[in-house]
């Protein structure tokens, strides 16, 4: 339930957004979270004699963001310069302990990025064939059947017609869900999915 707020509060943010306040410092000034302040702002317009200082704090916020992401991928190379073989299949592990099934050994997501990801583990790490690996694709019907299918195709490198299902549901999803949903699943992965349990409580007894 969204937090309840005094009337006041309410016009002295509102207030302070048309003087081209940004969010950092209304949170700062109202001390309540960005997201309830932001409820409050949008749509408001500042007034023209602030724009141009808000326009500046904006670029100013922008420059601050770029320069944090940029020194977050720094950071990020530098740890994860490259991953040995161990590493990686610890990596995949914490991925399916995360997002994979419980009853089977697949895993189901919208990004595909992730499933890339733990099809190239599958693959590079456990020796698993592309053969042995089962995709279905779920859509909704305001999506490009064809498009999408090509799309987790060359993300999964399984060719469409070996597809093992295609579920079309009702509904429009294509702004949030663009590629809809892919699954993956290893074949007779029984006891791969003991091994992935078995890094699991292994993983738990180190930490």
């Amino acid at each position: 339930m969204p937090r309840l707020i005094n009337k006041n509060i309410i016009n002295r943010i509102i207030s302070l957004r048309k003087k081209g306040w940004t969010l950092p410092e209304l949170k700062k000034e109202i001390n309540i979270g960005y997201g309830t302040i932001f409820r409050y702002i949008k749509g408001v317009e500042i007034l023209p004699k602030f724009k141009k200082i808000w326009l500046e704090k904006r670029k100013g916020s922008i420059k601050r963001m770029k320069r944090a992401e940029e020194e977050a991928r720094s950071k990020a190379e530098k740890v994860l310069f490259s991953l040995s073989n161990k590493e990686r299949l610890i990596f995949v592990s914490a991925l399916y302990w995360g997002e994979g099934s419980k009853s089977d050994f697949g895993i189901s997501n919208t990004d595909p990025e992730l499933i890339k990801i733990f099809v190239k583990g599958l693959k590079d790490t456990f020796g698993i064939s592309t053969k042995n690996l089962r995709v279905s694709v779920r859509i909704y019907e305001d999506l490009d059947k064809t498009k999408v299918l090509k799309f987790w195709s060359k993300i999964t490198g399984i060719r469409v017609k070996n597809f093992v299902s295609v579920n079309i549901l009702k509904g429009k999803k294509q702004g949030k869900l663009p590629h809809g949903m892919c699954r993956v699943r290893v074949k007779k992965g029984g006891n791969l999915l003991k091994y992935i349990k078995a890094i699991k409580n292994q993983v738990v007894k180190l930490f």
